[in-house]
């Protein structure tokens, strides 16, 4: 008898897919509830560690302003007690305080050292500054001031620059400058006239050719030969083309705008000839390059000689009667001479000599020649 077989075991699921849909969505609660409070835990370490950062860092802040107010800004220690200034030009010790609106007595650690800089600058005549805070109580100001190398103004003629409003200071760099405090040696600097392109105001860049090329002709004309032999004293701008200028001899030296060098390398020439020639230049056109146009002063000698020897002036002839003396009606126009008494003796007058009648003018000639005797 065979022996019955069973059935193979089939694979088949334990569940249903009821049960296994709800058994997933209770594993997936658990899960969700895991990861929100995994989650909240890491937000509150976050945010516990900024708050604790934050609290640190006002701690600190608080802490550094109550040690900076207690051991600097309220400390008499750092009271500021000198201002040193240190400048090489005309600006007074008040009217730099002023304009850098410093006063000894307030905290050194208050004053804003940038600020005070700034308004140093505006000033027109500083050109390079330094301010220092030197603790515990002084602050140090190192002024270098423009240098002016010359008068400028819009007017043709001036007669002195120290009184005119009309007139300023300009250095190098072309920058405008009025100054409070005049001294001496701005008397001699050489004055540009004629500057009516452009409006002149202190402080102010000037910006005309005319202008520029003037401030350069002056400043090659410092070279060691030129300094002494051709010292500048006026350069009159007006004509616009050119620049027409006088030095100390006297001289009218014509230049251009262009070229500069060239033209005062061919003015030495002309002046090492003069002093060669003993004469001195009295106009030269540089403006050509060829042929230039070039005249000379008088000697000094002739010069003198014509102030102490002037021309003679033609003589004046005066007409004297060379016929008889005319008669006594004629005398009235004559010098009539004195009346006399006749002397007691019974001598005869002794007749005039011709030699011994005044002399009769132009004009009483010409009334004596209807008496004369044929």
């Amino acid at each position: 008898m065979r022996r019955q077989q069973r059935p193979r075991a089939r694979n088949r699921r334990l569940s249903s897919f009821r049960q296994r849909r709800q058994q997933h969505l209770l594993d997936v609660k658990v899960r969700s509830r895991k990861a929100v409070a995994h989650r909240n835990r890491r937000v509150l370490v976050v945010f516990s560690k900024i708050v604790l950062v934050i609290a640190l860092l006002s701690g600190i802040y608080v802490g550094a302003r109550f040690a900076a107010k207690r051991f600097f800004l309220e400390n008499p220690d750092y009271k500021l007690s000198n201002i040193e200034v240190q400048t090489d030009g005309t600006l007074q010790r008040e009217q730099i305080l002023n304009v850098a609106n410093l006063r000894e007595g307030e905290n050194i650690f208050r004053v804003n050292l940038a600020s005070v800089h700034d308004r140093l600058q505006e000033l027109p005549q500083i050109d390079e500054i330094e301010v220092v805070r030197k603790l515990p109580a002084e602050i140090g100001i190192r002024i270098v001031e423009r240098k002016p190398i010359a008068w400028i103004t819009s007017e043709k003629q001036i007669a002195d620059p120290f009184a005119s409003e009309a007139a300023f200071l300009v250095d190098a760099r072309g920058v405008l400058m009025k100054e409070k405090k005049l001294l001496p040696e701005y008397l001699g600097l050489p004055l540009i006239l004629g500057c009516g392109s452009e409006s002149l105001e202190a402080g102010k860049i000037i910006a005309s050719p005319e202008t520029k090329a003037a401030l350069e002709l002056l400043r090659l004309s410092t070279r060691s030969f030129m300094q002494t032999r051709f010292q500048i004293r006026e350069i009159d701008v007006s004509k616009g083309y050119c620049l027409m200028v006088t030095d100390k001899n006297h001289s009218k030296v014509t230049f251009g705008f262009d070229n500069l060098d060239l033209q005062l390398q061919r003015l030495e020439q002309f002046l090492i000839y003069s002093d060669d020639a003993h004469r001195e230049i009295a106009t030269v056109n540089l403006l050509v390059q060829r042929n230039i146009p070039v005249t000379f002063q008088k000697p000094a000698t002739e010069v003198i000689n014509e102030t102490i020897q002037p021309e003679e002036s033609p003589r004046v002839m005066k007409a004297i009667p060379i016929d008889a003396p005319p008669k006594p009606a004629a005398a009235s126009f004559a010098t009539k001479p004195k009346k006399t008494k006749p002397a007691a003796t019974s001598t005869p007058k002794p007749r005039p000599t011709p030699s011994a009648t005044p002399a009769a003018t132009p004009t009483q000639r010409g009334f004596l020649q209807p008496f004369r005797k044929n």
